[in-house]
């Protein structure tokens, strides 16, 4: 319930900042070899390029988007073992901010039936050799206590929330496997000589 309750009140956000799209769509005929193939062909910002998911065994491209004259880059999916998924699915959105290292990151959470839905914002950090991806997703936890016995009500009331203190844990996010280092110049940034 109190997870509901976190996704609605984020959902809502969401869809009056109008940012991510509500479902995610299916890019047709992409898969790694092809995204290689337009990779190859762009001057590459740091951010973009092939990366594998080990916390969910999946291999993602990281593209602009050339619809938006904003620094957004899509996330799309290039093979899983998850073979429900297709590839070209797109599974989430990554916007630039003011700090050159970190992101918002949002990622679809949920699944209807083929497609992906409900995106979820975390902010990542794009390490200083562009080889990593991490971020921390969003952690809530509420304890409610209810006093059904009313034992003592002055000093225990009726109703508490308790905040939980998370744990620190490592965070999670993606490798860079393509390119490293583009043709020999980092991120196929031009040198002059």
């Amino acid at each position: 319930m109190k997870r509901l309750f976190a996704m609605s009140l984020l959902w809502l956000a969401l869809a009056a900042a109008g940012a991510v799209p509500e479902h995610s769509e299916v890019l047709p005929d992409i898969d790694e070899e092809s995204m290689r193939a337009r990779l190859d062909e762009l001057p590459l910002q740091p951010l973009e390029g092939i990366w594998f998911y080990p916390a969910e065994h999946m291999t993602l491209g990281i593209e602009r988007t050339a619809s938006s004259p904003d620094e957004t880059y899509r996330v799309v999916l290039l093979a899983s073992d998850d073979v429900e998924l297709l590839p070209g699915t797109i599974v989430g959105h990554i916007v630039a901010s003011a700090a050159p290292d970190k992101y918002s990151l949002w990622l679809y959470s949920e699944r209807d039936r083929l497609t992906l839905c409900r995106p979820m914002e975390c902010v990542a950090t794009l390490n200083r050799n562009a080889t990593s991806l991490t971020f921390d997703p969003p952690h809530w936890d509420v304890k409610v206590r209810v006093n059904f016995a009313r034992f003592l009500p002055s000093i225990f009331g009726g109703i508490s929330i308790i905040p939980h203190m998370e744990k620190e844990k490592l965070p999670i996010g993606f490798k860079k496997i393509y390119p490293e280092g583009g043709n020999g110049n980092e991120f196929n940034e031009i040198r002059y000589l």
